[in-house]
């Protein structure tokens, strides 16, 4: 991690200092002019009221790496459903994000990484490319340098084998049998995995036992990419950990019983799979409103024989067709949609414009009528008796949760909904109290044993399971985070006000001052990264009403302002996440993080320090003529070290929301 922080002073004009406590060479700017500050905040609400749609919600792109346009690609060539003019644009994609040295990477400015590589490469060759193409050369010596398509991860050689590149002991033993096992089973059962896990897990599980086949009508292939011809590679699972070592001899063991699973077994097992796939396809919101999971379960209708005019089929199809993104002679497909986030934040954001400010001010009434317009639709989106994996572990709880996407019944998720309660509390309208306590009394049954909260499960945490060959990912699981935890938190302590969730609030409270790192930062699950994190558990410290002047909270206010950079900003990569002692650093000052670190900061008291001044300058001299702010850096980990997100609002309600706390707070005294 980085040095120990030094804790600057709180106030005054001083100079900003570095890591090692030195003085940086740009100073502070000088008291920011408050007419300045309301024209940026005013333009910056207008751009935000601006991008609604009509029925009152917001939602963004939310964009991916490259191998989610290329998987488009690759479905469209599995069911010979090609739309020509649509990989036309998908290709132009891919071939703009090429790296270059010729690969694909996760995010912007991170190294090329082998499996985007391979299926960047493999769907320009779909679409038509020449193999002698420069920026294929380019792409296929990437690939060997990596160690060759061989190397790629699971996903990618499931992929492989559907299309016939590779035989079917390159990828892990995968019996849809396994879907029996009972939830007390010590190693493996289907309620033990996280819901993406699941839900993309199922599919595969399907299409491995019935060992199907892509119609490829090209009959394209990629054995170019194989340093080592697929049938003669003996180490496409190299031994990651001593678990890791027996859970290979158990799966080789069990690869060669597989003949002697009774065929009725089989027969059960597939049916139990149909079943459980069918009744979580969510209409229009697809198998767990994932890409990867649409994907395969609409693979696997047609494997089991769905006609294309059948009901589920159309519109596994149709919700797979709602994620694309479509700008020009380019395209990208979403890995899923963000509304109800982008909604609650949007208001959240919204809400702190008009905090203090009169009821009779124009501005103020339309602002709030377009935030309660935004409550409004998303209250018949709680979901409060619908189905949901969750009731596996809490089968008596009522539901109240929110899910990330328009439809995702079986799954919501406690952060989506601590933070569209929050907003609603805020809102201080009584026609939503109904709403605020199913919510809360959701969340407060989700919350783990060790106090903590996950996303979208209690006690997911049998880590063993992260060395089962199928997981070379390392993200089968969802156990408690920091940045959950503490919007979970944030909620239940601002609506404790009989004592009713004091318990819960203290356990959490517990797990947070135990997940801090020792350079007083906090780990960012879902936002990247550390910069997130601290934000996140500041905020709810303050929301809970701890002491902000506690070693722990001065630990990580050093912190923050220890990685300001010279400008002024904060900006912290990605990679981070594989290389912590990165942790606040490594890339250029970005609007959002540096709209966490402002928040982070404000929430425990530093409003008039020369750190937050020159934040908020940052914020100013950076936004655009149009209210808003441009950047083309990653802000999120799907799954860290593996897939990584671009929300692309964050850059839109992030900073606004900093500039009017800074509003507000300045007309306070020090």
């Amino acid at each position: 991690m980085l040095t120990e922080p030094i804790q600057t002073s709180g106030s005054g004009t001083g100079q900003l200092r570095n890591a090692n406590g030195e003085a940086n060479a740009q100073t502070a700017p000088d008291p920011i002019s408050k007419t300045q500050l309301k024209q940026s905040l005013d333009s910056a609400c207008e751009a935000l009221l601006g991008a609604r749609k009509a029925d009152g919600s917001w939602v963004f792109p939310l964009e991916a790496d490259c191998t989610i346009p290329a998987e488009y690609i690759l479905m469209m060539h599995y069911m010979d459903e090609i739309e020509p003019q649509l990989q036309s644009r998908l290709a132009n994609y891919l071939r703009a994000e090429q790296t270059p040295e010729g690969g694909w990477s996760l995010y912007p400015g991170g190294a090329p990484d082998p499996s985007a590589t391979v299926k960047g490469y493999w769907a320009l060759k779909l679409a038509g490319d020449s193999v002698e193409a420069e920026h294929m050369v380019r792409a296929r010596k990437q690939v060997h340098a990596m160690g060759g398509a061989e190397r790629a991860n699971v996903f990618t050689r499931i992929e492989l084998a559907l299309f016939r590149q590779l035989p079917w002991r390159g990828v892990p033993y995968m019996p849809v049998e396994a879907l029996l096992l009972p939830n007390w089973f010590p190693i493996f059962s289907l309620s033990k995995v996280s819901y993406w896990s699941r839900t993309v897990m199922v599919p595969l599980l399907m299409l491995y036992t019935l060992k199907a086949n892509a119609k490829n009508p090209t009959g394209i292939g990629v054995q170019e990419l194989f340093v080592t011809p697929p049938e003669e590679v003996r180490d496409y699972f190299p031994v990651r950990s001593p678990l890791n070592r027996v859970f290979l001899l158990l799966e080789r063991t069990a690869r060669y019983c597989d003949p002697l699973i009774p065929a009725w077994v089989r027969k059960r097992a597939m049916a139990k799979a149909e079943r459980w796939l069918i009744d979580r396809l969510g209409g229009l919101g697809g198998l767990g409103a994932i890409f990867p999971a649409m994907v395969k379960a609409y693979e696997v209708l047609d494997a089991l024989g769905y006609a294309e005019e059948y009901p589920h089929r159309m519109t596994a199809l149709q919700a797979i067709r709602e994620l694309l993104v479509i700008d020009g002679d380019s395209a990208y497909c979403q890995p899923c949609v963000s509304p109800v986030w982008d909604t609650a934040l949007a208001s959240l954001a919204l809400q702190e414009v008009t905090a203090d400010r009169p009821q009779d001010d124009p501005q103020v009434e339309a602002i709030r009528a377009a935030t309660e317009q935004a409550l409004d639709w998303l209250r018949p989106q709680q979901l409060l008796d619908a189905p949901g994996d969750w009731r596996d572990k809490r089968p008596d709880l009522a539901g109240g949760g929110w899910p990330f996407q328009y439809r995702n019944d079986y799954y919501p998720d406690t952060e989506d909904t601590a933070a569209v309660a929050w907003a609603m509390h805020q809102s201080g309208q009584s026609r939503y109290e109904f709403a605020i306590e199913r919510a809360a009394n959701w969340v407060h049954g989700m919350q783990s044993k060790g106090g903590g909260f996950a996303s979208f499960d209690v006690d997911n945490v049998h880590y063993h399971l992260n060395e089962i060959p199928f997981a070379d990912h390392g993200a089968l699981l969802d156990p408690p985070t920091s940045d959950v935890s503490a919007r979970c938190v944030s909620l239940l302590g601002r609506l404790d006000t009989t004592g009713r969730y004091r318990e819960a609030v203290e356990r959490c409270l517990i797990f947070l001052r135990e997940e801090q790192e020792e350079d007083g930062s906090w780990f960012g699950r879902w936002g990247s990264n550390y910069i997130y994190g601290t934000w996140s558990v500041l905020q709810a410290l303050h929301e809970t009403g701890e002491d902000m002047t506690q070693p722990m909270v001065q630990k990580a206010v050093g912190w923050l302002k220890s990685v300001q950079q010279q400008d002024g900003g904060w900006g912290e990569s990605n990679d981070s996440y594989a290389d912590p002692t990165l942790a606040g650093g490594g890339l250029e000052s970005t609007s959002f993080q540096t709209a966490w670190a402002l928040l982070g900061l404000m929430a425990a008291g530093e409003a008039h320090s020369p750190e937050v001044r020159h934040g908020i300058h940052w914020l100013m001299t950076r936004q655009g003529d149009d209210g808003l702010w441009q950047e083309r850096w990653f802000t999120a980990p799907g799954f860290p070290r593996v897939f990584y997100l671009k929300y692309h609002g964050y850059s839109k309600y992030f900073p606004l929301w900093a500039l009017a706390r800074y509003t507000n707070l300045i007309r306070q005294p020090e």
